[in-house]
């Protein structure tokens, strides 16, 4: 999962996209596989739309896939009330924003693609510093002195 640090990073992020585009009612950034990593979604279940996120991600790779069409980038989902959109998020996060029927869809593209780029950044770096096996500490050598407030091993 990502670090604290990390999680404040992603969610000053959607409450920046927030505050860009005032027609957006929610944002959600969460995993591939539908865990929520920052959310900023009044009124709505964060949980709940981060499974379903993972659900739809799941077809639509399945669709760009068996239609020749490349990597998930995007999804849109137009309702009566409104929209929802949900952009790539670096290799393992997307980003899911819930936005106002009167919105401006290019708008909600370009910010979305943007904020997408950045918060997929932000987890993709945790994740491979998460990844990065740790060295396994140093043998001391023969003939070295012991370290300071030790005695020497009689052996």
């Amino acid at each position: 999962m990502v670090p604290e640090a990390e999680v404040k990073d992603v969610l000053d992020e959607l409450q920046r996209l927030r505050a860009r585009v005032p027609l957006l009612t929610g944002a959600l950034a969460a995993s591939t596989d539908g865990l929520v990593v920052a959310q900023d979604t009044p009124g709505v279940e964060a949980e709940g739309v981060a499974a379903l996120t993972a659900a739809a991600l799941g077809v639509s790779i399945r669709m760009s896939d068996a239609t020749g069409r490349g990597g998930f980038r995007e999804l849109l989902i137009r309702g009566e009330n409104g929209y929802i959109a949900t952009y790539a998020a670096g290799r393992s996060a997307v980003l899911t924003l819930l936005a106002e029927d009167r919105i401006n869809v290019g708008r909600l593209h370009l910010e979305g693609r943007r904020a997408g780029a950045r918060i997929g950044e932000v987890v993709d770096a945790a994740q491979d510093h998460a990844e990065r096996p740790v060295p396994p500490p140093r043998p001391q050598q023969s003939g070295t002195l012991p370290r300071r407030g030790t005695t020497p091993d009689p052996t």
